[in-house]
């Protein structure tokens, strides 16, 4: 049984997130979906088509890890099985974000190998368990499709082989993970900073 006042917090860190990352510019239009993981099979999720800036209780949903809706007659994001597939490879990640930003959106398909290796950057450290500059943090690119669950298939194949915290799809998005939603609302931002340093430095290259 979930827990009421589990799913009520849950929701309002969610809220909380939409507010944040669509001023930020992150978010636009409907796009991007956020979750919170509410046990071993549940999570609570954005519903399909939601504007992320104004959110309400009624449009954060639960679905078990199929994913399946529990006590609504709402369809969860599109992308709920990429949420899914996360929780049940990664035990100890709590909440995901995906956002649409323009750095991600552009470095992914700039960046022409299948992983985008982030070194040297002073705020690498604030990604989870990352304690050093000199660390190279690993973003496997897959590439877009609309089946969603083969690219939740491959995204676990490759997950399985490559240690990350974040991963970008190519004219699409991110997502990123963490152990809860302060920390992976910190990766967003960390990141996504770092993505634009990435940017200009390939716009001085070329």
């Amino acid at each position: 049984m979930i827990e009421l006042e589990k799913l009520a917090q849950a929701q309002q860190a969610i809220i909380d997130a939409g507010k944040q990352l669509h001023a930020a510019g992150y978010v636009p239009a409907t796009a991007g979906n956020f979750s919170v993981r509410l046990d071993d099979s549940h999570m609570a999720i954005t519903v399909s088509g939601s504007h992320k800036g104004h959110l309400s209780s009624a449009e954060v949903m639960v679905t078990d890890f199929t994913p399946e809706p529990v006590g609504s007659a709402l369809t969860p994001s599109a992308e709920a099985r990429l949420h899914a597939q996360l929780y049940e490879d990664a035990p100890l990640a709590g909440a995901i974000l995906h956002g649409h930003s323009k750095a991600a959106t552009l470095l992914s398909l700039l960046e022409s190998g299948d992983t985008l290796w982030l070194t040297g950057y002073e705020l690498q450290k604030a990604l989870e368990d990352v304690t050093t500059h000199e660390a190279r943090i690993a973003v496997p690119i897959f590439d877009n499709t609309q089946d969603v669950e083969a690219l939740a298939n491959t995204v676990r194949q490759r997950l399985a082989e490559q240690d990350c915290c974040a991963y970008l799809i190519r004219g699409h998005g991110f997502y990123t993970w963490a152990q809860d939603m302060d920390t992976c609302l910190r990766h967003v931002e960390a990141l996504d900073f770092m993505f634009g340093c990435e940017l200009e430095l390939r716009k001085n290259r070329s």
